[in-house]
């Protein structure tokens, strides 16, 4: 008994060890976002006096964030709903469909997934300088869905090829088109699935930098993460102000996650399960 009891001492000890590790510095930036601005401290992680919103505002207005906020959403949620649904259907032929060819063609969907993304950045400056889509949202929409596509055809045609094959013959026989079967049956099966694709996704969209760095010159279509490093040169030494520009940049994916946790977390382990 002992010797378990010391090793589950052990173990807890590890993982608050590890904890504090991560909350350490979500501590420092929570309590130097909501400092008032007047208050001038050298320690990073003392309570502030008072609690104020002020950071936040100035970030919000002197900053742009309001304006950058804005272009993360659009992308964002542009890239995932198009990237989802082209994932059911590409995911949906590669597992169910007798699609000719598919020996030949997955790999070179995957390819998109395997390439390194810096080593296509310039094709794809030029590319999307040939087409005069520079400083503009479809840059970097497009080259997102084409990146998130790939690894969400990985992603879906993983998990339809674990659902039985007789489950799909029962809905032909009952009358059920391969659209109906797919959009009636099997989606609303792989809903775990498809909300881990969606917070991956959303998460990878919302915190490109390199693609939005290369691509938008315009400061009024820059999306948070690069707004938040011209910021940061901006106003180095003002450490609140920068923590309340940091404190936007995370939140939304932060709350995403919190939300979306308990599908997540099933889609994950589904897929280490089954996978």
């Amino acid at each position: 008994m002992k010797p378990r009891a010391g090793a589950k001492f052990l173990r807890y000890l590890l993982l608050v060890s590890f904890s504090l590790l991560v909350f350490l510095p979500i501590t420092g930036l929570l309590l130097n976002a909501f400092r008032a601005p007047s208050e001038i401290n050298l320690n990073p992680f003392a309570f502030p006096s008072q609690l104020s919103l002020e950071n936040i505002r100035n970030a919000w207005t002197v900053g742009r964030f309001g304006i950058f906020f804005k272009n993360s959403v659009v992308v964002a949620l542009v890239t995932v709903v198009a990237s989802v649904f082209f994932s059911i259907l590409t995911g949906y032929a590669f597992a169910v469909l007798p699609l000719p060819g598919k020996k030949w063609l997955y790999p070179l969907v995957l390819l998109g997934y395997m390439v390194p993304f810096e080593a296509a950045i310039i094709p794809l400056y030029n590319l999307m300088n040939t087409l005069s889509l520079r400083d503009s949202y479809w840059a970097l929409i497009l080259p997102q869905i084409g990146l998130s596509v790939s690894f969400g055809t990985l992603w879906m045609t993983s998990y339809f090829e674990t659902i039985p094959q007789e489950l799909i013959d029962s809905a032909t026989m009952d009358g059920s088109n391969r659209w109906q079967t797919l959009w009636k049956i099997l989606v609303p099966l792989s809903t775990p699935s498809l909300t881990t694709l969606v917070v991956l996704i959303f998460m990878w969209t919302w915190n490109e930098f390199l693609l939005a760095l290369v691509m938008i010159q315009d400061e009024s279509m820059r999306t948070l993460p690069v707004g938040l490093a011209f910021f940061q040169g901006r106003y180095t030494s003002n450490v609140p102000l920068l923590a309340a520009g940091a404190l936007i940049v995370a939140v939304p994916t932060v709350l995403v996650y919190i939300l979306f946790q308990r599908f997540f977390i099933r889609g994950l382990l589904g897929g280490a399960v089954k996978g």
